[in-house]
């Protein structure tokens, strides 16, 4: 017969009484309001091992989709990516948290030119996430007598096999631009001959579109689309015939943003993945993985040769001097809406 130890019976269960208690403890979850393929799956899957966490990810394909859940009461989501200007109208309609800058020391990591696009040059409410413009790409076997302008909607040889994005301020943006304009004009003629533009443009196309213009050109049931570059680089990588160009009437630049939306309920943790995000390793991971320049000025160093070389990702100065930063409009922006419901409603 065997003496029980009691002293070793007493820590075994004291052991197991922790081991059940740890067991039981929730994790913390953040939840995440961001765009589609926009953040590289083995980031979050690392941050989530790092700071003992559950990140929740939901995703928005349009600046306005995404604005109109928010203000609908939608709540819960503890950091979203909006683009620099609807930061503007989230920050005059008090959708937005204070940002705490001793919680991210990463920010010196911040390029300081992302920061006059960004359009909140203090970081007070917004953190610059990623530069994007917005182009053009085309089947070089496909599409033959290119010209980098936004008159390549004006081909009919291409009509029905042709896609511009399903977004009210890049595509009138497009109008504008080729006219000489403002992508940020609020004269209605201007606005009016832009409408008329793209309403014949709009006659050449298969439809507006945010999605599917990618699986679309890169299988070749597209010839050319109007596209955000980044995800244009993306399906490029997956099929070499396709080239892509900036418009030499100008085009759209932007900076989409972290945020904080009001209501958050995880807002410590969602600054510690802010501060991840801003880790020059982790930046440069992300841009190789989402071709979108993440704008922090100490990994652009650790990006590949191919990145660092290609025109699309570290944009030229000279492209740069016709590339243009969308405004919040105020009240203007109704404008915008009535041109868009004429474009969208028009035979």
């Amino acid at each position: 017969m065997h003496k029980i130890n009691v002293k070793f019976v007493f820590m075994l269960s004291f052991a197991s009484i922790l081991l059940m208690s740890g067991c039981g403890k929730k994790q913390e979850v953040l939840h995440l309001y961001n765009w589609a393929d926009y953040v590289k799956p083995e980031l979050i899957a690392q941050f989530e091992q790092e700071n003992n966490c559950k990140v929740i990810l939901d995703t928005f394909d349009s600046n306005e989709n995404m604005y109109a859940k928010l203000k609908a009461g939608a709540t819960g989501y503890d950091l979203a990516f909006p683009s620099s200007y609807m930061v503007q109208i989230m920050k005059e309609q008090g959708m937005l948290e204070m940002l705490r800058h001793d919680w991210l020391p990463n920010l010196i990591h911040l390029d300081p030119t992302s920061l006059n696009v960004s359009l909140d040059p203090e970081v007070k409410i917004a953190v610059p996430y990623t530069v994007s413009y917005t182009g053009v790409a085309y089947l070089k076997s496909k599409v033959s007598n290119v010209v980098k302008s936004w008159s390549m909607f004006d081909r009919q040889d291409l009509e029905g096999r042709m896609t511009m994005l399903n977004d009210m301020r890049e595509t009138i943006a497009a109008g504008l631009r080729f006219l000489g304009y403002s992508s940020n004009t609020t004269n209605e003629q201007e606005l009016a001959a832009a409408r008329d533009v793209i309403v014949r443009w709009k006659k050449n196309l298969a439809k507006f579109e945010n999605e599917q213009y990618k699986p679309g050109l890169a299988s070749g049931e597209f010839l050319l689309v109007h596209g955000y570059v980044g995800d244009l680089l993306q399906i490029q990588a997956e099929n070499p015939d396709i080239a892509i160009f900036f418009p030499k009437e100008g085009f759209v630049t932007t900076c989409d943003c972290m945020v904080i939306p009001k209501g958050a309920k995880s807002i410590e943790l969602a600054h510690k993945y802010i501060n991840f995000m801003l880790d020059p390793k982790v930046a440069a991971e992300n841009t190789g993985f989402t071709q979108y320049l993440c704008p922090n000025k100490d990994s652009y160093a650790l990006l590949d040769e191919a990145s660092q070389k290609n025109p699309a990702i570290i944009v030229p100065e000279e492209i740069k001097t016709v590339a243009e930063v969308n405004l919040d409009l105020g009240e203007n922006n109704a404008k915008y809406v009535k041109v868009w419901d004429e474009i969208k409603s028009a035979e």
